[in-house]
Formats: structure tokens, sequence, C-alpha cells
């Protein structure tokens, strides 16, 4: 595996170097040690320690497998308006008719094995450089909601500065990796311009790895340009620093829009995220086994477009699996059957050996109340047993998408935390055996203060910030606050106390140059 600096790796070989005492203590300050120790920003992302979960058999996994290259094969994919695409295609030996591609049982699989099962997306700070694939798990934000919320404004359509505000958010919580990509619309800028200041803001206000625009591929190459700025073309030919979130259009089109930026990140060497949007009922069947089928014919499709495209460049295997309300037509979000459909879609691409996103802390809940955290915890479980690697989604989500919250970002974030705990899953040494502290105890005594749990507290648990472990007295004398409070409170401190991580102030320059050198060479266009 490829070194990253500032990795602390999990398991019984980590070593990991020991916060150093403070003077203060308290909840407060035993929170901020121990974010900075190895439980926090110094791991730039999760090694997990516990094994995925494998819901079907070799059979029935091969059923899915034989029913997507059926539809695969008699069915086929449409790619429109890309005939640079149908010529890649033609070349690969699948036959074409008009849009209309047939594939081959065998071939996307022959293809798609050039594609790395790992590869590092570089930051522009390489302590946050985080590993994608494997064993390795990487928590991004939220994507592509037009409104935003919080409990003082209600909701709204959202703006650059609320975009900005959530990148400093992600940058500032210990349990996030990633600054991710379209946090929230910002619709106060024009659409064809728009892409440019994201990009920049996640430049300038994080320095972790982030996101590009999938939009057109003018702004597609716009994001690459800038990236090239940030690291060097050089560097670029050679490593991943941007990816692109590209969706099929389902069931079974790939259209122009689509192909076009996913071919624009492979031509750079940068990875493309693969992503069927598969509404069960809508735009897949309502049975799981079917849409996982869809699913896995769809996207191998786009992912082997990006090895013919250039052969090596780095590609994830994406899914977005879900359910609607069959008696209104809404989408739901964190219900069971996708959930267990995510295992299932783990299990497909790690026999593709390719790295998978999947999930995240999805809802329909209109608040980020008892629904939101139940649905989410819910899929973000789903995530963490299925094995996946990139985790889009995982602090924001609320409303079907629509909504990007602050203070759900904030819940959403402390669960990511616990989460980091629950992959470390159990280690077993001298230290957690603790029999030195069963000698000094003896029985029908207790442990709180022998040597043993002195020696072990600050570390011992996951200490969440949202949540109150006060007597009911302490906490009614405290106001009676409920988790949406405090996470109000919570966020607004962090966005008060945000200082951007420094960055060059030629490098700066550069990139404020380019943005408003193209934001001048085109008018403002609201499609």
């Amino acid at each position: 595996m490829e070194h990253v600096t500032g990795e602390a790796v999990m398991g019984d070989e980590a070593v990991a170097s020991a916060p150093a005492r403070r003077e203060r203590r308290g909840r407060h300050a035993r929170v901020e040690e121990r974010s900075h120790g190895p439980q926090g920003v110094h791991r730039p992302y999760i090694v997990r320690n516990i094994p995925t979960y494998d819901v079907l058999g070799e059979e029935s996994l091969e059923r899915i497998e034989a029913a997507a290259d059926r539809i695969l094969a008699e069915i086929g994919i449409e790619f429109r308006g890309d005939p640079v695409a149908l010529d890649h295609w033609r070349r690969a030996g699948a036959t074409i008719a008009g849009d209309l591609v047939k594939f081959p049982p065998g071939m996307l699989r022959e293809i798609l094995k050039t594609a790395p099962a790992e590869f590092t997306q570089h930051a522009r700070n390489p302590a946050n450089n985080v590993r994608i694939g494997g064993r390795n798990v990487v928590f991004a934000p939220c994507y592509g909601s037009p409104f935003v919320m919080d409990l003082d404004r209600g909701r709204r359509y959202g703006t650059l500065d609320d975009f900005s505000n959530f990148v400093k958010l992600a940058q500032s919580s210990p349990w996030l990796h990633h600054s991710g990509g379209v946090i929230c619309e910002p619709v106060d800028v024009p659409v064809n311009k728009r892409h440019l200041d994201m990009t920049y803001a996640h430049m300038r206000y994080s320095d972790r790895p982030y996101m590009g625009a999938v939009t057109a591929e003018d702004r597609a190459e716009d994001c690459i340009e800038m990236s090239r700025i940030l690291f060097g073309a050089d560097f670029m030919e050679d490593h991943c620093v941007i990816l692109g979130n590209v969706n099929v259009n389902s069931p079974l089109v790939w259209d122009a829009t689509m192909t076009l930026a996913l071919r624009a990140y492979a031509r750079a060497n940068q990875a493309a995220v693969i992503v069927p949007f598969i509404l069960g009922g809508a735009m897949g069947p309502v049975t799981n086994a079917g849409a996982i089928a869809q699913a896995l014919a769809e996207t191998m499709a786009g992912c082997a477009l990006t090895q013919l495209e250039r052969p090596g460049a780095p590609v994830i295997f994406g899914n977005f699996l879900s359910s609607m309300s069959l008696r209104s037509g809404s989408p739901t979000f964190g219900t069971p059957e996708p959930a267990i459909g995510s295992m299932v879609i783990g299990q497909l691409a790690r026999r593709l050996n390719l790295p998978l996103r999947c999930s995240g802390n999805f809802t329909t809940s209109k608040l980020p109340d008892a629904q939101a955290m139940t649905e989410s915890t819910m899929s973000m479980l789903a995530a963490v047993h299925c094995g996946a690697n990139f985790v889009l989604h995982s602090a924001g989500f609320l409303d079907g998408l629509l909504s990007t919250s602050y203070e759900k970002f904030v819940l959403d974030a402390d669960l990511c935390g616990a989460l980091h705990s629950y992959m470390d899953g159990v280690k077993v040494d001298d230290n957690e055996l603790a029999l030195d502290a069963f000698r000094e105890v003896g029985p029908g005594n207790h442990f709180f203060g022998c040597a043993h749990t002195m020696a072990n507290y600050q570390t011992a648990f996951w200490d969440s910030e949202t949540a109150d472990n006060d007597p009911f007295e302490k906490w009614e004398a405290g106001g009676s606050t409920d988790t949406m409070t405090r996470a109000n409170t919570l966020w607004k401190k962090r966005l008060a106390e945000f200082e951007a991580p420094a960055i060059d102030p030629g490098m700066d320059e550069a990139l404020k140059d380019f943005v408003a050198t193209r934001k001048a060479s085109m008018d403002d266009a609201w499609y």
C-alpha cells in the first residue's frame, strides 16, 4: 500500500503517537484533545478493522451477474449524443445500432481489468491524502441540494456564502476526510460560472481532497485546469487529485452530458465516480434483485468507458439504490430495502476488484429529528458493512436530498465520529485485556480510580459533541436543550472560530486570475 503522510492505521500493527496531556479538563477539553489524537484530524481516512458483511451466497450472486449480462446483451444501453463513446464501444467489440449499444457477455469485465483496485487521491496538504479502495473508508459531505436549512432561517435556496460555510464546516470536522463537491447549489451564481467559485472555495477553505463539476464537459475541464494550477500539470499526469461524480440516466441511458464529463476526467487520469440513481418503481424495478442487476449493468458500462478512454485511469464503482412511496410517488430514503441491497452491491464490486462508493446519511425527514437520524443510521451502517470505500452524503443530507441542513451536518459528522471507533473493531493486547486492573481492583470494587483506568480514560471511549449524557436535573437546569439546538450552537461556534488553511499567495492569485478570466469569457447563463 502506498504510504500516506500522517496516517494512523488501525489494527494490532498500528502505531499512533499519544496526544500531549493538556492542563484543561472537562468534557469540552476531553473532546478537543481526542479530536487531535489518532481518532481525529491526524487520521486522514479510516482503515477498517472489521470485516464486510456478505449477505448472498455464490449461486445468488451468479444469478444477479447473469441477469446483468442479459440486460447488457439483449436489451442494451443507449449512449446518447456522444459519437466518440460509440466509437470506443465499436472498437471494443460491442454491437451498435444508432445510440443503442449491446455488449457480449464478459466484455465489460475484461475491459475493467485495467482499472486500479486502489488509488490515492492527493490533497494540497499531503497529510490529508486519502486512499480509496481495499480496507480504506473515506467520509465526504452531501452533494447536490438546491436548498439549505437551519433552525434560525428555515429552508431557502443555497448561496455561495452557504456553500463556503459548508466547506469550512467539513474542514473543521475531525470526522470527515474529504471536502466533497456540490455540498449545496449556490443559486445566486450563474449556472455556467458557479463551478469556478465552488472549486475555488474547496481549494481556499480546505486542504483536503475535493470533487469537481460534471454538468458540462468544459466545466469539468475548468476544474481539472484549476487543479493543474494547484498541483502542477506534471504531477497530475501520474496522480489523482480530483473526483467527478457522474450519474446514469436510469434506466439504461448514458447521456452526453455525463459521458463527456466522465471521459474528461479519465482522459486527465482523474477519477470518475460512476453512479446509477435508481428509484425502485420509477427508474428501476420495485424488486431488489432486479434493481441490483440493473445497477450492476449500468455501472459496469460507465466504469468500462473510462478504461476505453484511458486504460488504468482510476474509477469508483458507485451505487445509489433508493425506494419510493408507491402511494404518492415520492422518493423515500433511509429505508431497509436499499440498505440491504447495498450489501449485495458491495459483494459485486469486490468481485470486480473495484473501489466502491455506496450509501450515506440518507433521510426523507424535513428536520434533523428522530426520523432523520433513524433513517440516516440505517443507511450509514449499510455503507459500513457493505465495504464502501468512498461515502458521499456523509453529512448534511435532509429533505430527500433537496436540502443541506447546518444542524444535520453537525449531527451526521458526530455519527461519523462514532463510526471511526466502530470500524476500529476490538483490539486484543495486554493493555486491552486489563489483567493488571483486575489484580488491583479485585472482586466487588470499582474501576473508576485504578491505574489502568487513569492511563486509558482519555481515549477509551468515543465522546459525542452533540449528545447530552448529564443527569436529568443538570440537563433541565441547563435549559432542557435537544440535539437540534445543541447542533445549532455548535455549527455557529465552528464558523466563528474557523481559520482557513494557509495557501501560497502566488498560487491563490493564479487561481483567482483563472476564475476571473473564465468568467469574463462568457455571458451569464441560468440554465
